[in-house]
This record gives structure tokens, C-alpha cells and sequence, in this order.
């Protein structure tokens, strides 16, 4: 049986590197995300790496082998730090940044000043990378935000397959030099890492892509369910979202409010300053009233000037605090911005013992707000 060339294996990794490179970008657009954007930088830091570890092959002894080498692992150092950036934005914050950070700066470090001893260099830099490959293993799979596990479970898979052959590289160079002599010794273990890093590479991107689509498909369903001038809920989301908080409020006997907030006088905002201004007034009252209510809260857009709260676990008292603090906040932030004020009227009630609907609390509480209006505006009364 022929011997495997494991100089040919590297430049068909390259290839393949160079072509999901190529190809990635044009399956996801221009319009990427962060996360997407983060992967494929990734896959290109590891092409250039691959890219630079075969030219450096070409001139042992001189100091373009020390420099292109030394280049190789700074790639290598980048790709699984770019790769767990995409995860931090595809799940949230993922453990283990500070000590990825730290090796993605050492290894490179160690590698170009131990460069003259070869057992330590190769030792130091597969140890240190097949670490790094480890924490992003961890990372794809720490539980913080609710996502699909079949793709991190890959993901986290084939970076614990490419360290198990990083380790062994790294033992072999620094303890068994003689059969680890050089970056293309035709050793099994070499060429089974080599053979393994196309594998990983297929799974890794199909991985890259899955996470992406779940990603596109989270954030449609972000937009059927938030109103797109304001980024609030959308009336249909709030009204179900609420109606399910109401008959969660009805079965644990807990105090549940729902406040209407109407800006006072908005058609003239339309009509004098154009709809322009209005909506930027709108998002500025929105985005103060995001802010204002507490996390597990419901803000949404009802339709036109017209905003909606629900308060969990909050009884009539506290709503009069998130009224004035809105009243305190809105005012001294509309003026500088929009050249005038931003009063509204609100109305509040609380679930009542025959309130099996979200429809009863919405009717009282326009009913206040009404009361206000006619009260002169620019206030909140209690129904």
C-alpha cells in the first residue's frame, strides 16, 4: 500500500478551507449577522494558517520558516477565537473567555521564542491550541440561552476530536521527537489528525450553518412578534402574551395590573411637525417605557399613540411609580430631542376575582384613560 503524503493531505485541506471560505459568504448573504461574520472570519483565519504552515515548508533553516510558522499559529490562535465569539452572540455570555484570551496570546508567544528548540515549541503550541479547542468544546454546550443542541453537540464533538490529536501531536513532539520530527512526518498519528481536520472542516461548517439558520429563523420570529417602529410588542403578541399572564395570575392568586398610556394630542405632533417627528417621538415614549417596566413585564404597541403595560405580581399602588417615573423621565428627554414635551394620559386596573379575560382589564383601563383625557390630560386615573 503507498505511503500517504501528508504534504498532499495539507494542501487539499487548504483547498477545501479556501473553498468553504468562498462559499460561505455567498450562502449567507451580505446581510450576515455578527455571529456569521464571526464564523466566517474563522474558517478564513484557519485557511490562512494552513496556507502559511505549507510555505513555511519550503524554506527550513531560514527566517521565513520562523516567520511563516510563527504567522501559522497567530491563525491558528484566532480561528477558535473567533469561533467563540460567533457563539457568544448565537447563546450569550459562554464561560472560559479570560483563559481562551490568555492562550490565544501565549501560544503564539511561546512558539516564536522557543522557536530554535523543537520539542519544546511543538510542545508548547499543541498543548496550549488543543486547550483552546477544549474551551470552545465547553462553551458550545454550556446552557445558557434556550437554543437548539443538535449542532452544538457537533460542534463540540469535533473540537474535542481535533484537541485528542492536537495532545498527541504535542506529546509526540516534545517527548518523542524522533518520530515526530517534522510538521509533515508521515506518522499515523500525523496523518490521522491531517485526515480528521477534512471531517472536522464539513462538520464544523454544516454546524456553522445550522446555528445560523436557527439564528435567521429566531430573529422572524422576533419580527412577527414585535412592532417594527417602536420594538416593543406588536398588539397581537402583547395580547396573547397577556392573556396567558392573566390566566397564570388567576390559577397562583396573584396581583396582576394593566396600564394604557395614550400621548396627549399626537395628530398635531403629525400635522405640525410631519410624521417624521412623530416617529421619533413614538420611539423615544417607547423606548423609555421598554426600559421603565421591570424584566418578565409586558410593553407592547397597541396601534397608532396608544401603548399597553402589563405588571405581574403589582397591584394598583405601584403603578402610580412607573407612571411618575415615565412622567420624569419622558419629559427632560423629548424636549432637547424633539423641541417640545411628550405628555400622555393613562388609564390602570387590576385583575379583579371575575376577570377571566384580558379583554375586561383592556376595557376598564381605557375607560380610565378616557377619564384622564377628559380630566385634562397629562395624568392617570384608576379604574
Amino acid at each position: 500500500m503507498p505511503e500517504i503524503s501528508v504534504f498532499t493531505v495539507l494542501v487539499l485541506t487548504a483547498f477545501n478551507l479556501f473553498t468553504v471560505s468562498l462559499a460561505l459568504p455567498l450562502l449567507m448573504g451580505r446581510q450576515v449577522s455578527r455571529a456569521g461574520r464571526l464564523a466566517q472570519w474563522s474558517l478564513l483565519s484557519q485557511m490562512a494558517g494552513w496556507v502559511c504552515i505549507i510555505a513555511s515548508g519550503f524554506w527550513i533553516g531560514h527566517w521565513l520558516d520562523w516567520a511563516l510558522s510563527t504567522a501559522s499559529m497567530v491563525f491558528a490562535s484566532l480561528t477558535p477565537w473567533l469561533l467563540f465569539g460567533a457563539l457568544e452572540q448565537w447563546l450569550g455570555p459562554r464561560p472560559g473567555k479570560r483563559l481562551l484570551l490568555a492562550l490565544v496570546v501565549l501560544m503564539p508567544l511561546g512558539y516564536t521564542l522557543l522557536f530554535p528548540h523543537y520539542s519544546p515549541r511543538v510542545g508548547w503550541a499543541n498543548f496550549l491550541l488543543a486547550a483552546q479547542l477544549l474551551v470552545v468544546a465547553r462553551a458550545a454546550l454550556w446552557p445558557e440561552r434556550p437554543a437548539r443542541k443538535h449542532w452544538r453537540w457537533l460542534l463540540a464533538g469535533c473540537h474535542c476530536v481535533g484537541a485528542g490529536f492536537t495532545f498527541a501531536r504535542g506529546v509526540m513532539g516534545a517527548f518523542f521527537p524522533e518520530l515526530y520530527p517534522s510538521f509533515q512526518t508521515a506518522h499515523p498519528v500525523n496523518v490521522g489528525a491531517q485526515v480528521s481536520a477534512n471531517v472536522i472542516l464539513v462538520l464544523v461548517t454544516v454546524s456553522v450553518l445550522v446555528a445560523w439558520r436557527d439564528e435567521a429563523e429566531a430573529q422572524l420570529r422576533t419580527l412577527a412578534r414585535t412592532d417594527g417602529l417602536t420594538g416593543v410588542l406588536n398588539h397581537r403578541a402583547w395580547h396573547e402574551q397577556a392573556a396567558t399572564a392573566v390566566a397564570h395570575a388567576r390559577r397562583h392568586h396573584q396581583p396582576l395590573t394593566v396600564m394604557l398610556l395614550d400621548l396627549d394630542h399626537f395628530k398635531k405632533i403629525n400635522d405640525r411637525q410631519g410624521h417624521e417627528v412623530g416617529d421619533r417621538a413614538l420611539r423615544l415614549f417607547a423606548q423609555a417605557l421598554r426600559e421603565e417596566v421591570r424584566e418578565g413585564d409586558l410593553a407592547g404597541r397597541l396601534g397608532g399613540e396608544e401603548f399597553a403595560v402589563l405588571l405581574r405580581d403589582t397591584s394598583l399602588n405601584a403603578v402610580h411609580t412607573l407612571d411618575q417615573r415615565l412622567r420624569n423621565r419622558v419629559l427632560p428627554e423629548a424636549l432637547p430631542s424633539l423641541g417640545f414635551g411628550l405628555p400622555f394620559s393613562a388609564g390602570a386596573t387590576e385583575l379583579q376575582s371575575g376577570d377571566d379575560q384580558i379583554d375586561m382589564l383592556l376595557k376598564r383601563a381605557d375607560q380610565a384613560m378616557y377619564t384622564a383625557k377628559a380630566n385634562g390630560r397629562a395624568q392617570m386615573v384608576l379604574g
